[in-house]
């Protein structure tokens, strides 16, 4: 019946045959390699997609950690400031307190220097009042004076000066 059908059953067996050489040379000079090459693809593929979420778990740590460490490095700078603000602000009121210091002492010297002056003037001054009413006296009495005589009107104008 097959051969009705222009089969014929010895070409169809050689065929067969050669169908399964070509075949078995195929798979094993062509298709396994391919598939080999393939699978050690497919295995590099999933240990590097393994390895990007790895990496991408590191990052986000990695950045998780320096923010901590800039929040840190800002707490500590913030710190850092506020300390020095109270230093100045301590040092400046010490030195505040040493410019009043020394300007209360510029001004008490100031004063005794004053009142020393004061003094030395008025002693002065008295001496020369004293020196003046005795010339005065002298010109207007029209007598000459002794030492005793001048001495005495001297004292008697420092008296009336000073009180």
């Amino acid at each position: 019946m097959l051969d009705t059908l222009g089969i014929k059953w010895v070409e169809l067996f050689a065929q067969t045959i050669n169908f399964s050489i070509v075949l078995f040379v195929l798979w094993k000079l062509a298709y396994k390699p391919v598939f080999n090459m393939l699978e050690t693809r497919r295995v590099k593929i999933a240990e590097s997609l393994a390895n990007a979420e790895k990496i991408k778990t590191q990052l986000a740590q990695t950045e998780a950690d320096r923010q901590k460490v800039l929040t840190q490095a800002g707490n500590q700078a913030n710190k850092l400031i506020e300390d020095a603000r109270v230093a100045a602000a301590r040092v400046s009121e010490v030195e505040t307190q040493k410019a009043i210091a020394a300007a209360e002492q510029i001004v008490t010297k100031a004063r005794e220097a004053a009142a020393q002056e004061r003094a030395a003037m008025l002693a002065q001054l008295k001496r020369e009042v004293g020196r003046l009413v005795v010339q005065t006296t002298t010109t207007v009495t029209g007598k000459i004076l002794t030492d005793a005589d001048q001495r005495r009107l001297a004292e008697e104008t420092e008296k009336q000066l000073s009180a």
